[in-house]
């Protein structure tokens, strides 16, 4: 199994969007603590599930965690990340 490198941010649904198609999900618009301003609301699909499998739906307040998540084999350290953009043109 192949280690991961995450990042844990705090979030609250500011908004429930209905969705204008019948047999679409509505949408949970997410505002990600810590974001750049024009940058930091996420919209998702609103059906999370349980652990036994039942899906639920997110309340409009609720206090989310956004994980982000990703392989080592995509990141880097910061001091190599740093040695790269030097070199470059």
């Amino acid at each position: 199994m192949s280690e991961q490198s995450i990042v844990a941010l705090s979030g609250t649904v500011e908004k429930i969007i209905e969705s204008p198609f019948p047999g679409e999900p509505e949408k949970a618009q997410i505002a990600v603590e810590g974001g750049d301003h024009l940058y930091r609301e996420i919209r998702i699909d609103n059906t999370p599930t349980k652990a036994d499998g039942e899906e639920v739906c997110l309340k409009l307040g609720a206090q989310v965690e956004v994980i982000v998540a990703a392989e080592s084999v995509a990141t880097t350290t910061k001091n190599a990340d740093k040695k790269q953009n030097d070199l470059a043109p």
